[in-house]
């Protein structure tokens, strides 16, 4: 436990009870933080997206509707960086959501 604490301050790092309680501590910190980035993340991507797609004047939502009827099957996270990296490939998206939702209407 004493290794465990290696960079601590003052009796954090000596004492064995005080650098038991600074680990646990720690753990639980890493415990929670690595499910609150899944979820930050999640939402900048969401931003990005949303930014990108009011830009050709579609909405985040309708877009995720579209790609989801043209049977796209991209994550977030690649929707995102097409967004930011490569705007001809993110148009493209764009083009192929927009018409499935014409023929989604269309057909309904």
């Amino acid at each position: 436990m004493i290794t465990a604490a290696k960079g601590y301050r003052m009796r954090r790092s000596k004492l064995y009870r005080y650098a038991s309680d600074a680990v646990d501590h720690g753990r639980q910190y890493a415990f929670r933080d690595r499910k609150t980035k899944k979820r930050t993340f999640r939402g900048l991507w969401q931003a990005r997206i949303n930014a990108a797609t009011r830009v050709v004047g579609l909405t985040y939502s309708r877009f995720i509707e579209g790609l989801k009827a043209a049977k796209i099957i991209l994550d977030r996270k690649v929707i995102a960086d097409l967004a930011a990296q490569d705007n001809a490939a993110f148009c493209e998206l764009v083009k192929i959501a927009q018409s499935a939702l014409k023929a989604k209407a269309a057909k309904a």
